[in-house]
């Protein structure tokens, strides 16, 4: 099997480059990303996420096409199977980011059928191979571009040599984006006082006793908080709010 780089290849790298460094969003990669890499290695779904695994935590979940099946799988679910996984959790357990790594470096297809991810979260939605490509990311957390494909055949040693050279480009472009949203809004030090209470797990309930304060003050200071910081969710908010090193 060929592995060598096409003009057509290296015009496709460029275009999904491009698409990064010449737009910006909130959160996450800009949506251009995620559809020039698409067409740069045909699948069913491309999906960049942005985990805390031992937290189970999902601060981003992007998707092209939007409606991908793996956005329909239910987050416990995916969560209790996750460290069983060697796959998923391969980068966090290895610490290797580097390495563009699929489903059948792990297992065979019989063995990847007999697996609690496959069987509750991917198999029902006819997910047979997937290809990821992690990025940078502060300790604890993990950042990876992940490609399912149901029909067809593997990911094949050209498209990985595609993703590897990809790979430094979608990490660069991630660092930059994280430079220019590290400019935060405002917080009161009473907002900050709640968001680090948020950050180190404690419920509504809890910081509520801890401030001394009602719940409906506490869901109220969260509600301007979100809206200040442009986020919906807590853990979006401490994202936002407290970008770690390295981005």
């Amino acid at each position: 099997m060929s592995t060598s780089i096409s003009d057509a290849d290296l015009f496709g790298l460029l275009e999904v480059i491009d698409a990064g460094f010449s737009a910006s969003t909130p959160t996450g990669v800009p949506s251009a990303v995620l559809e020039r890499a698409h067409r740069l290695v045909p699948c069913d779904v491309v999906s960049f996420l942005d985990m805390e695994p031992k937290r189970k935590a999902t601060y981003i979940g992007q998707s092209f096409p939007s409606d991908g099946a793996d956005e329909q799988v239910d987050d416990d679910t995916f969560w209790r199977h996750y460290w069983d996984c060697l796959d998923c959790c391969y980068p966090d357990v290895s610490g290797d980011i580097r390495t563009v790594i699929t489903v059948s470096d792990f297992y065979t297809p019989r063995e990847y059928h007999n697996t609690g991810m496959y069987a509750d979260c991917m198999g029902p939605f006819g997910i047979e191979h997937e290809a990821m490509l992690s990025i940078s990311a502060p300790a604890g957390r993990s950042r990876r571009f992940v490609f399912f494909r149901s029909r067809g055949p593997d990911f094949s040693d050209h498209e990985r040599l595609l993703l590897s050279l990809l790979r430094p480009h979608l990490d660069e472009l991630y660092q930059k984006l994280e430079r220019e949203r590290r400019v935060v809004p405002d917080l009161t030090t009473r907002q900050v006082e709640l968001l680090r209470l948020v950050a180190s797990g404690r419920s509504n309930a809890e910081i509520a006793r801890e401030l001394v304060v009602s719940a409906a003050t506490v869901r109220k200071h969260l509600e301007n908080i979100f809206a200040r910081l442009d986020v919906t969710t807590r853990t979006g908010a401490v994202a936002r709010a407290f970008p770690a090193t390295p981005l």
